[in-house]
């Protein structure tokens, strides 16, 4: 998976419980900090600050391999109508790369779940 290099995926073998203790990928997400906290009630939902509570070690090689990747992307050679063009041109970066951290992290479990290699999305649509 682009911006996931082996030392990442050995943290994650090495440090994470299996991948069956969390529901969603949105549950190992928040196990590694890379949520929003939520401070909802009433059927409104309000979004804080990511939480940076959790597993501090893969969190950080996370959003490193998506600050590395964001920056080899660049921003020409980034879809104009894709999520993350769209993300780049109203936030700042860092956040933009928290941001596909986290997206990546979501990737990671559904891999491990169903036991099935990275595919890449625009490659997906093509074919």
């Amino acid at each position: 998976m682009p911006g996931v290099g082996p030392l990442t995926a050995l943290a994650i073998e090495a440090f994470a419980p299996d991948m069956a203790a969390f529901r969603r990928g949105r549950d190992f997400a928040a196990w590694l900090g890379l949520v929003p906290r939520q401070h909802s009630s009433g059927g409104k939902e309000r979004l804080g600050r990511v939480s940076k509570e959790g597993q501090a070690d893969i969190r950080q090689l996370l959003i490193v391999g998506a600050m590395s990747r964001l920056n080899w992307l660049g921003r020409k050679s980034i879809p104009s109508g894709s999520w993350l063009a769209q993300m780049l041109a109203r936030k700042p970066r860092m956040l933009v790369a928290i941001a596909l951290a986290n997206k990546m992290a979501r990737t990671i479990w559904a891999m491990l779940t169903r036991k099935e290699d990275y595919r890449n999305p625009a490659q997906a649509v093509t074919a």
